[in-house]
């Protein structure tokens, strides 16, 4: 069983009992998030697919933690001119685990 769900503007293939980084959640760590914008669910012998959302299907998950990506360097440079920046970015991540899916 699986679904393709949108969560914070970007689309995931998830399962039950799966566990995911996704975009920072507003949520606090241990709460429970219900993502209704399900795009496709499939059983292993029929799929259902939303024009463009499904109506009834929901996923349920838990926030386990709350995390920062890897750093990313962004290093900006022009020959002969001494023009040199180096910037970094760590995006802010939420681990989530599916806790069940409903059609």
């Amino acid at each position: 069983m699986f679904a393709v769900v949108e969560i914070a503007g970007m689309q995931y293939k998830v399962s039950p009992e799966e566990k995911l980084f996704v975009q920072r959640l507003p949520n606090a760590k241990g709460e429970s998030v219900k993502f209704d914008k399900v795009l496709l669910t499939s059983d292993g012998t029929k799929v259902k697919v939303g024009a463009p959302l499904l109506s009834k299907a929901t996923v349920d998950a838990t926030i386990l933690d709350h995390v920062k990506d890897d750093k990313l360097i962004v290093f900006k440079k022009k020959k002969r001119k001494g023009y040199r920046v180096k910037r970094g970015h760590r995006q802010q991540l939420s681990q989530i685990q599916i806790n069940s899916i409903t059609m």
